[in-house]
């Protein structure tokens, strides 16, 4: 049986989305910026936190974005492959429900049609769209509107298998050292390791996804994100960049098969924002 799913059932659900994520940060991520004032030792941390929590509320109660700037949409479609889509193509539907939803949700329109000519597309179009196929027939959609302060302090290294673990370790600490006040701190760590240059990037991406209160089913794995949260921490950075024991909320770590010769690495960073939701249709 094919299951048929009209586009606009599709741009009504990427339009909400786009609004939602904006405005109301997801459940373990309120949770973790509430534990973030209670573990933070630093008087003008807990102050900055607190300051945080209050901007939270204020965006929730009046409809006001969380940030300034409402980002770039990233949309992680998960399309099954027994789902008939009618009445347009599957992009051009999302991309309605990105435009209705910056434009009727009075959104900062953030996206240029030209990486040099710089000409705002006015309406936060196009959106980055990554699909996988898979069994099933519903659509699997993860919306995250990702600002450019976290963006652009993120990093991929092409590492050496001989770095092993140790070297993917020191390229994490790097991208966050180097990342300091300017990833608007506490921050999320999405990290992919593994696959090619482009593989391990769009996995760092996605881990910035992953509910915060999820551990990873790969042992290592799990005992990497938490070993990498502590160190992370004991830098210093702290909330605003102004000193503390709260430099990040999490570490999320996602691998993938790789060539013999290689270990790329990215790190994607998220400021303490980090915005994303999540539908099936």
């Amino acid at each position: 049986m094919v299951r048929t799913v009209r586009t606009e059932e599709i741009s009504r659900a990427v339009k909400e989305m786009c609004i939602e994520a904006n405005h109301f940060l997801s459940d373990d991520m309120a949770a973790c910026m509430k534990q973030a004032v209670e573990k933070e030792e630093s008087p003008l941390g807990k102050q900055i936190l607190n300051q945080l929590q209050e901007n939270l509320k204020i965006a929730g109660d009046d409809m006001i974005p969380i940030c300034q700037d409402t980002g770039m949409a990233v949309i992680f479609a998960r399309v099954g492959q027994d789902v008939h889509i009618e009445g347009g193509s599957l992009t051009d539907a999302i991309n309605q429900g990105v435009h209705d939803g910056y434009v009727d949700g009075y959104l900062r329109k953030s996206i240029v049609r030209d990486p040099i000519e710089r000409e705002n597309t006015k309406d936060n179009t196009p959106a980055v769209i990554h699909y996988e196929i898979v069994e099933g027939d519903q659509i699997d959609l993860t919306l995250a509107p990702k600002g450019f302060g976290s963006e652009n302090m993120s990093r991929v290294f092409m590492l050496k298998p001989a770095d092993g673990i140790e070297g993917v370790k020191e390229a994490i600490l790097t991208a966050v050292r180097d990342a300091g006040p300017n990833a608007c701190p506490p921050m999320v760590v999405g990290v992919g390791i593994g696959g090619t240059f482009e593989k391990c990037a769009m996995m760092a991406k996605h881990a910035l996804t992953r509910n915060l209160e999820e551990v990873s089913p790969v042992p290592y794995v799990r005992e990497l994100e938490k070993e990498m949260l502590e160190k992370i921490n004991a830098l210093g950075i702290g909330p605003g960049g102004l000193g503390g024991t709260v430099t990040a909320l999490a570490v999320n770590i996602e691998t993938y098969p790789t060539h013999i010769a290689g270990l790329p690495v990215a790190v994607n960073i998220c400021c303490h924002v980090n915005r994303h939701t999540h539908r099936v249709l």
